[in-house]
């Protein structure tokens, strides 16, 4: 069956664009090395249409069908199993920008298109589209429809859902459904939109989106914050949002362990507040559709508020453009400071805003009772309650015993997040690596649902098997 497959696929879409798994080892290995599958074919449609075309011959021969973008996830979503069943379909000939329309401030583009080109071709119309993630320059517009990326700016614009008009979807029968409609009312019944983006590409194929564009702001302020505790952030927060109002862009938590972790992996990196002995930090940034002097007069007046009321403990404001970035490299450095010291346990976990202050104090105060010497490097967007709660190993240990723990000691975070209103994932989504950490967290009417929007909507079980959702066969999680 496999040969006839393989066979047929070649037909199809034309040697060139058909790999078997053994020549394609990266695209069968996650970013982070966690998991290593294997498929009958890799693929490379060049339309719609053809991926239509792949979906039904997948069908007729029951193979399962795994969609991947950029290959930058961390849940290991776009990775097959290792069982060699599975077609993988990468998107990366489906790179067109189908249509600019800034009378109505949308565009239409396909999947494969990378972010940061989508970002270019904004900007050269005078346009923002504001989606902005650390792999923007790898990582497909496709991969952050199927994940519902979140980024830097949800704080103003929103996750990729929020973001997004219309789709284009190919169904798990290989039919194709045309949604790209640039509308932001329409209210004709179910919003089919609302289930194929988060989804990972386990309920259909997005091969193109209609997106919505801003106006390009005229002018940016960046500021680094101090201060004295967390719950004087939170504070702050609330007067910077009632200060700013939508211009209020990003807002991002850093703690002084950060910091100095940050100046050991970079030491020519930037070093604000070098010798301030305050424990938390945060990134601000304001972006003014006005002008420059517009948006310096709004800091002035919203920090120094801050200052008078005791919600700020110092300040320092960017200069330049340069300084601006300087100081963004800070929050765009942490990923590879943490992955140069050594792998450590990553939690993207969110809690409301209220309880962000509560829930570090008491899990980190668990963490110390039962994994005594771990070290807690709490960053991201405090802005929309998603933190990266990251966990490494005491000094004087070693990673392989810290991540010896892996399963016990997560557990126990993700049960404080739950039991704080949040959530076990923010914005990496399920994959296979959370699969059966859903089972526990949502509740059984919740997950009946989703389950029976998986049967509708892809009944055979071929699209993405063994994410997000334990369905069939994978039997139920304890």
């Amino acid at each position: 069956m496999s040969a006839a497959l393989f066979e047929a696929l070649q037909q199809l879409l034309g040697a060139s664009h058909v790999q078997s798994g053994e020549d394609a080892v990266p695209q069968l290995t996650d970013k982070q090395g966690s998991y290593v599958g294997r498929a009958v074919a890799i693929v490379h449609p060049a339309d719609t249409e053809q991926v239509a075309a792949v979906v039904r011959l997948c069908v007729a021969h029951q193979a399962p069908i795994v969609v991947q973008g950029g290959n930058t996830g961390l849940m290991g979503a776009a990775t097959p199993d290792a069982s060699g069943r599975a077609v993988l379909v990468l998107l990366d000939r489906l790179n067109r920008v189908r249509e600019v329309d800034t009378d109505n401030d949308t565009f239409t583009v396909e999947a494969g298109c990378i972010l940061q080109n989508l970002q270019d071709v904004a900007r050269n119309v005078d346009r923002l589209f504001p989606l902005s993630l650390g792999a923007e320059g790898s990582c497909t517009i496709g991969g952050n429809l199927g994940t519902n990326a979140g980024g830097t700016a949800v704080l103003r614009y929103g996750n990729t859902r929020e973001l997004t008009l219309g789709l284009e979807v190919v169904t798990a029968e290989g039919e194709i459904w045309h949604g790209l409609r640039g509308l932001r009312k329409d209210n004709t019944g179910y919003d089919l939109r609302d289930l194929y983006i988060g989804s990972e590409g386990t309920l259909g194929i997005i091969t193109a989106a209609t997106l919505k564009l801003f106006p390009l702001p005229k002018a940016q302020a960046t500021a680094f914050l101090a201060f004295e505790s967390l719950a004087q952030a939170v504070s702050f927060l609330s007067h910077a949002r009632a200060g700013f109002g939508a211009s209020l862009t990003a807002f991002e938590l850093l703690t002084a362990d950060c910091l100095a972790l940050l100046r050991e992996q970079f030491p020519d990196g930037p070093k604000p507040f070098f010798n301030a002995a305050q424990p938390w930090f945060a990134l601000l940034e304001l972006s003014d559709n006005h002008s420059e002097s517009h948006a310096r007069q709004s800091f002035e007046e919203v920090l120094g508020a801050a200052f008078e009321s005791d919600l700020l403990a110092d300040a320092l404001v960017a200069e330049s453009l340069a300084q601006s970035e300087a100081l963004w490299l800070l929050r765009e450095n942490m990923s590879d400071a943490q992955k140069r010291a050594g792998r450590n346990m990553k939690h993207d976990i969110s809690v409301p805003i209220s309880r962000v202050v509560e829930f570090v104090a008491h899990t980190d105060a668990l963490l110390q009772e039962h994994f005594p010497g771990v070290r807690n490097f709490t960053f991201g967007h405090l802005g929309d309650g998603n933190l990266h709660y990251n966990v490494a190993h005491p000094l004087g240990s070693t990673v392989e015993a810290h991540m010896a723990n892996y399963a016990a000691l997560s557990a126990l975070v993700h049960d404080s997040a739950h039991a704080f209103g949040g959530s076990i994932s923010a914005e990496h989504g399920i994959g296979q690596r959370k699969l059966q950490m859903l089972t526990h967290y949502k509740s059984p009417v919740e997950l009946d649902l989703m389950r029976r929007i998986k049967q509708a909507l892809d009944p055979k079980n071929l699209l993405n098997p063994g994410k997000v959702l334990v369905v069939g066969e994978q039997g139920e999680a304890p």
